[in-house]
C-alpha cells in the first residue's frame, strides 16, 4: 500500500513539474532583438502579428554590432533583425543560426535632417565649416550600419576630411535621430525612415553615395521557439507587410533593383 502512494504520488509530482514547464514555455514572449532605426516600425507592425499568431512578443533594441556580441555571447533571442547584411552573415560563418533563415527584410534610406531648418539641402554641408557652431550628428560607423553609410556618403562626395572635426557621433541612428530632433545638434544624417515616422520633412541623400543598407534578419540556431520564430519571418516578408514596410520610408525587393 506504502508503495502504491508512494507511486502516486511521484506520479502526481511529475505531473505537476512537466505542467509547469510547459505552461512557463507557452507564456515566454518570442524574443526579438531588432536594430534601432527599425524598432519604432516594429512596434507598429507586430500588433497585426499578434493578433493573427496569438504569439506574445518581447522586442530587445540596440545597436546592430552590439547585438551581434551579444548573440556571440549566447544572449537568448530567438530572431535578430539586423540593420546590415554583415552581421547575419557572420553569424552564419560561425554556425549560430538556423539554416536558410537569412532574408532580407528591408533597404535602408539615408536623409539629411534639421530640426531649425527642415528644408535644408545635401549640398548645404559644404558650408557647414563656414559657421564654427554648426554640428553634424551621425552614428557610429564602427557598430552602426547607418552610420557607416553616412562615412561612405561623406566621403564619395569628398566631404569626410573637412567635416570629421564637425561631426558629433552617436552610439546609434536612434540616438543620433533624438540629438537632431531635440535641436541639441544643428543637423543630422539619419535614417529617411525616422522621418517618416514621425511625418518629418529632410533631404534624401544620393543612393550612389553609400552602398546599400540591406537589412537581414535570422532565427538564431539556440532559439527554442522555431515555429514562433518562422511564423513571424513569413509574417515580416509578406506581401502586405513589405508594403507597410515600404510606407515608412525603406525600400523593399518589390521597388528596388538590388
Amino acid at each position: 500500500m506504502l508503495i502504491s502512494y508512494l507511486r502516486l504520488f511521484l506520479l502526481t509530482f511529475f505531473t505537476l513539474i512537466l505542467s509547469s514547464i510547459n505552461s512557463t514555455q507557452a507564456a515566454q514572449p518570442l524574443r526579438i532583438a531588432v536594430s534601432s532605426n527599425f524598432a519604432p516600425v516594429l512596434k507598429q507592425l507586430l500588433p497585426e502579428f499578434n493578433q493573427q499568431t496569438g504569439v506574445a512578443t518581447q522586442i530587445i533594441s540596440g545597436v546592430t554590432g552590439g547585438l551581434y556580441q551579444q548573440i556571440k555571447y549566447g544572449a537568448p533571442y530567438d530572431v535578430f533583425l539586423a540593420a546590415d547584411s554583415l552581421r547575419p552573415q557572420k553569424l552564419a560563418q560561425e554556425n549560430l543560426i538556423i539554416p536558410h533563415s537569412r532574408k532580407t527584410y528591408a533597404f535602408g534610406q539615408l536623409a539629411l535632417y534639421s530640426a531649425k531648418n527642415p528644408k535644408l539641402s545635401w549640398h548645404n554641408l559644404k558650408n557647414i565649416t563656414d559657421n564654427k557652431s554648426k554640428r553634424l550628428a551621425i552614428a557610429n560607423p564602427k557598430t552602426a550600419p547607418y552610420g557607416k553609410a553616412a562615412q561612405q556618403c561623406l566621403i564619395k562626395q569628398g566631404l569626410w576630411e573637412q567635416l570629421k572635426n564637425h561631426l558629433i557621433i552617436g552610439n546609434n541612428i536612434g540616438q543620433t535621430f533624438q540629438q537632431v530632433r531635440s535641436q541639441a545638434v544643428t543637423m543630422g544624417i539619419v535614417a529617411y525612415s525616422q522621418l517618416k515616422l514621425n511625418k518629418l520633412t529632410g533631404s534624401l541623400l544620393p543612393k550612389n553615395c553609400y552602398s546599400p543598407i540591406k537589412q537581414q534578419l535570422v532565427i538564431l540556431k539556440n532559439t527554442s521557439q522555431l515555429e514562433k520564430s518562422q511564423q513571424f519571418s513569413n509574417f515580416l516578408l509578406s506581401s502586405k507587410i513589405q508594403q507597410k514596410i515600404a510606407q515608412f520610408g525603406y525600400l523593399t525587393k518589390a521597388n528596388t533593383d538590388d
